[in-house]
């Protein structure tokens, strides 16, 4: 795993000139990162630290970031929520795609007053019942929750209903936490998770093996993905014979015609549903990825007039007959099922 070092921060800070110390946005996504460290010392003027899709399980050693405005955590191997107190000017938090089971965590962001926006879509704890009253009854300063508005008469009924919500969802969160514990002790004896235990290169037939098999949707499989990824780049690749079929160059499926149209294409045959709702004014895209895919194998862009999805690298894309919002759009996946869930609301024409 990496970690975050002054010539990782350097190299980021191009648009900066290499500065760190006046650096206001940072981006550190997709770097096999697994811990938060140096950051609060080194860049203290930062105001939107984006560190999305990493290996990172603990929110810490960020908490000296007082100009904080915006952090993405989202697609992560986080628990719980912790340690952000000290991050006075957070607005917006997004730990989307994570492994937050401890709801009760959520209250140690009552004192970030500012907090408008909280993102937890795909988390476990928002399949417990109540979660969304609960957290709008224990968070008053948000203004919108994984994507959706709070309106006044929703913190009404959330205060409401608290006093009965909070027992329920606090036995949910020990059932849960339970069988988590039990999960992780069973996949640490069972996974690979310290590049230590790989010696020496690996073979052919243990790459295809690992990449061929299932994998659930846990941090342990992420970090054993990730280690089993840079492994497998560092082993040499056999010498390629043409005349072997196994090494014919894959076709790269064309995207758009000549027009620039996009092509609608489904290269993983993946079965989906796709739903125009003409009244909300929004599509919703339904795809029936396999269960235990391991999120950080997924890829979405949603543009104004199609959608691309990558699905361990074969291309899902669909064109859309009116343009959407791609900053609004939401995805989510189904703690149960396991399928990808984007909804795209579509851009109001002024004649509406």
């Amino acid at each position: 795993m990496q970690r975050i070092s002054e010539e990782l921060v350097r190299k980021r800070a191009e648009h900066n000139n290499c500065e760190i110390g006046t650096l206001e946005e940072l981006s550190l996504h997709q770097d096999n990162l697994d811990k938060l460290e140096h950051l609060q010392h080194w860049c203290k003027d930062l105001k939107i630290l984006l560190l999305h899709s990493n290996l990172i399980n603990r929110i810490e050693n960020i908490g000296k970031l007082k100009k904080l405005e915006y952090l993405n955590l989202s697609i992560n191997n986080i628990e719980r929520i912790e340690n952000l107190e000290g991050c006075e000017s957070l607005k917006k938090l997004d730990l989307t795609l994570n492994f937050i089971g401890d709801i009760l965590s959520i209250e140690n962001l009552k004192k970030n007053i500012f907090l408008e926006e909280l993102l937890l879509n795909g988390n476990p704890c928002t399949d417990f019942s109540g979660y969304r009253d609960f957290v709008i009854a224990t968070l008053p300063q948000l203004n919108e929750l994984d994507g959706k508005e709070i309106f006044k008469s929703d913190r009404i009924l959330a205060l409401q209903k608290y006093d009965e919500i909070r027992p329920k969802v606090i036995i949910e969160q020990n059932n849960y936490l339970i069988k988590r514990k039990i999960q992780k002790k069973e996949k640490e004896e069972s996974l690979i998770l310290s590049e230590d235990k790989i010696k020496g290169v690996l073979t052919e037939e243990q790459r295809k093996n690992f990449w061929e098999s299932p994998s659930e949707n846990t941090p342990e499989d992420r970090i054993q993905m990730a280690i089993m990824s840079k492994k497998s780049k560092e082993t040499p690749k056999p010498s390629i014979e043409l005349e072997d079929p196994r090494y014919v160059k894959k076709r790269i499926p064309k995207l758009f015609d000549e027009n620039g149209r996009p092509y609608n294409i489904n290269e993983g045959n993946i079965p989906f549903r796709f739903e125009d709702d003409y009244y909300g004014h929004f599509y919703k895209l339904d795809l029936a990825v396999y269960r235990y895919l391991d999120s950080s194998l997924i890829d979405i862009d949603v543009q104004p007039n199609y959608i691309k999805i990558m699905v361990k690298k074969k291309v899902f894309q669909l064109r859309f007959e009116e343009e959407v919002s791609p900053d609004q759009s939401n995805a989510t996946r189904s703690q149960t099922t396991g399928h990808l869930v984007v909804t795209m609301p579509k851009r109001i024409s002024r004649s509406r």
